[in-house]
């Protein structure tokens, strides 16, 4: 089985920055990558994304503060977080679209982003 391991959360105060990086357990062919978050009692949704070809796409309230990049040799994918705000603190969870037999998405356990006043 598949697993997608992230790394990089943690505690911050307003204003800082932080890095979360993402990748697979296996070597597997990876079409789009993507970063979610959920904030407590909220639904899960998009932060960024980013295809293999590099075209990127954010939510509005993160454009211009958060950064995604991806190293496809790697298959990593790197969250860079800046400005961060309290309302950013939430779960985020790594996605990727690959092909394991067939196409389909597979998550990571999430990591906690916390940002304080």
């Amino acid at each position: 089985q598949v697993q997608l391991v992230e790394s990089g959360g943690g505690l911050v105060q307003a204003g800082g920055s932080l890095r979360l990086s993402c990748a697979p357990s296996k070597k597997i062919s990876i079409n789009t990558m993507a970063w979610y978050r959920q904030a407590p009692e909220k639904q899960r949704e998009l932060v960024a994304s980013i295809t293999s070809g590099g075209i990127t796409n954010y939510t509005e309230s993160v454009k211009g503060r958060f950064t995604v990049s991806r190293d496809n040799a790697r298959n990593l994918m790197v969250l860079q977080m800046n400005a961060l705000r309290p309302e950013d603190s939430a779960v985020y969870y790594c996605m990727a679209h690959a092909w394991y037999g067939s196409w389909e998405d597979f998550w990571g356990q999430g990591t906690q982003v916390t940002v304080s006043s």
